[in-house]
């Protein structure tokens, strides 16, 4: 499948995507995380007898996807917010979802464009991936205390020197742009030539501005409490913390027996799995997409199939 090289964003392990749900021969997939539609526009295609629904909370993604997915408007929705959200709205309306994905990280297009301010030469300091929210990082940078400073970047960024690093913060703030505060972080970096000093700041910084974890957490309880059937679910994930997440709940999903470790025998009925993992070990990015996309390094997709 090649891929519309025109477009700003390129979708990741999106042969692995095709794959894991080309089984999926009707119903609705949804998309939790269209983006600029790279996704969508391969599974619509992919998929000719599928729906498709797509949730984003950036109003630029959505506005680019709608002029993208024109060709399948008759097969197409688009809803606006925050995916956990708008899954649970929308598994209460539809009885027919066939497939669930979701592309956990911030899309090419948004680390490119410098007044998003999740680059590192941004004049901005934000790093919303909803632009209407009023927490950002320049409030996180200049307002969180070196204790809270230093949990975000231990929790999120796994710094070892995270208690450094936020003292450093605080010595230098304020910050009103991502630049001057590469800048002065970049310094204090553990020195790294496969990526910039600052990544694992940042990273661990937006991270928090947007919740991210706990959006994902609340993505899996949403489908884990559903009525969901028969329904393929894949997960692309770019850092282990997401990954483990992922990880340990299709874990949970696919065991029978929820009986503590210590009990003498099974007295929990041993019926509790949900379906299986198709995905032993997480899909990567192939050498040719590595070589289109260096970004597709970190992705990580798991795909598990509901069956009660």
């Amino acid at each position: 499948m090649l891929l519309n090289q025109n477009t700003p964003h390129i979708p990741v392990l999106y042969q692995e995507v095709i794959q894991s749900f080309s089984s999926v021969e009707e119903g609705v997939i949804v998309d939790c995380t269209m983006g600029y539609g790279g996704h969508s526009e391969l599974l619509l295609k992919n998929n000719p007898n599928i729906s498709l629904i797509g949730i984003d909370q950036d109003q630029t993604a959505i506005d680019f996807s709608t002029n993208r997915l024109k060709p399948f408007s008759q097969r197409v929705k688009i809803k606006k917010g925050r995916f956990s959200v708008v899954l649970e709205e929308i598994l209460k309306e539809e009885n027919n979802i066939s497939g669930i994905l979701a592309d956990i990280g911030v899309s090419s297009l948004q680390l490119d464009q410098k007044e998003r301010g999740f680059s590192y030469e941004s004049q901005t300091l934000d790093m919303r991936m909803d632009q209407n929210r009023d927490f950002s990082a320049k409030e996180l940078v200049n307002g969180y205390s070196q204790n809270e400073l230093e949990r975000v970047l231990r929790e999120y960024g796994e710094l070892r020197n995270a208690r450094k690093i936020a003292s450093v913060i605080v010595e230098k703030r304020p910050f009103e742009s991502a630049k001057e505060f590469s800048d002065a972080i970049t310094p204090f970096m553990p020195k790294n030539k496969k990526i910039h000093p600052a990544t694992l700041v940042f990273q661990a910084i937006r991270i928090e501005v947007n919740d991210e974890l706990g959006e994902l957490k609340r993505l899996l309880d949403v489908i884990e409490n559903s009525s969901l059937n028969h329904a393929k679910i894949g997960i692309i994930s770019f850092h282990s913390l997401e990954d483990r997440i992922v990880k340990q709940r299709f874990a949970k999903w696919a065991k029978n027996c929820i009986c503590p470790h210590d009990a003498f025998r099974c007295e929990c009925g041993n019926n509790h799995a949900i379906g299986k993992v198709i995905t032993k070990k997480p899909l990567v990015a192939s050498k040719e997409e590595l070589q289109i996309n260096p970004r597709s390094r970190s992705a990580k997709l798991r795909v598990f199939k509901i069956e009660r």
